[in-house]
């Protein structure tokens, strides 16, 4: 046999490889979205996370099936002392996961690891000056959240201020690499129109915050277009009606992206 032919062998042979691996990922997704939430988890769901009440019973059989896949491919770290429990990965997958209801594709691949805090942490930065935190979403792949947040910001569900929804938000506009409050839209969304009703509303909210005049958005999305995002994303889900009257064109962006109207959950 002549040397190209072992080369193409083995180069046959790793492609053959991977598609085998592909296909088992896609097969044992599949399986875990289509089996159901333990009696136990289910009983956390509705006690932890409300707005899963809300749900209609199509979506809330959807994110059970997207949280399974949530918990079976990242890895969860307890940080200072926490242990990380069921409980603990059930509440915050299903945050997490309400934001990609009715969204086709994976399940936040560019998410590896969810570090858990027991309540809000020091963050230490390269000046060596420490900041109290109640999260941080990292483009390498990382969500740090502080447990007892995440339960108080699952309950209420109408104050807009849900650190799970924030900082997976995040998440979604830095699978570009670029936290800049443009994420992956889509085919159905322009992005000319995103930038430009999103752009004008920013510069509203920054305008009201430094003439200190009260907004109805958190002043916290005027930092810069990667938290307004993220603010505005924590009242589409909380505070649906309230933002529709106040800001009908950014809601409508935001219903174009996430495929959903919270308006109509009971």
């Amino acid at each position: 046999m002549s040397p190209a032919f072992w080369v193409f062998a083995v180069l046959l042979g790793i492609a053959l490889l991977f598609l085998f691996q592909q296909q088992r990922k896609i097969n044992r997704r599949a399986a875990l979205r289509a089996a159901s939430l333990t009696s136990a988890q289910i009983a956390a769901l509705e006690h932890n996370v409300p707005f899963y009440k809300r749900l209609p019973h199509e979506l809330q059989v959807e994110l059970q099936g997207r949280i399974r896949v949530f918990v079976d491919e990242k890895n969860f770290e307890g940080c200072n002392g926490l242990e990380v429990t069921d409980e603990i990965r059930i509440t915050i997958a299903a945050q997490a996961c309400i934001l990609l209801l009715n969204r086709k594709g994976r399940t936040y691949p560019e998410l590896v690891t969810v570090l858990v805090y027991p309540s809000p942490y020091q963050d230490q930065s390269m000046e060596g000056e420490g900041s109290t935190r109640l999260g941080e979403s990292w483009v390498s792949g990382t969500v740090v959240l502080a447990w007892d947040h995440v339960l108080r910001g699952a309950k209420p569900m109408n104050d807009a201020r849900n650190v799970v929804f924030h900082e997976f938000a995040h998440q979604l506009d830095q699978e570009d690499k670029a936290a800049d409050g443009t994420p992956k839209l889509g085919p159905n969304v322009s992005y000319a129109q995103w930038g430009e009703v999103l752009g004008r509303e920013y510069l509203a909210l920054r305008e009201s915050v430094d003439r200190g005049q009260k907004a109805f958005l958190d002043s916290y999305g005027a930092t810069n277009e990667a938290e307004f995002f993220a603010v505005v994303t924590e009242f589409f889900f909380e505070k649906p009606d309230q933002l529709g009257r106040k800001h009908p064109e950014l809601f409508e962006a935001f219903k174009a992206f996430y495929r959903q109207d919270p308006r109509d959950y009971d």
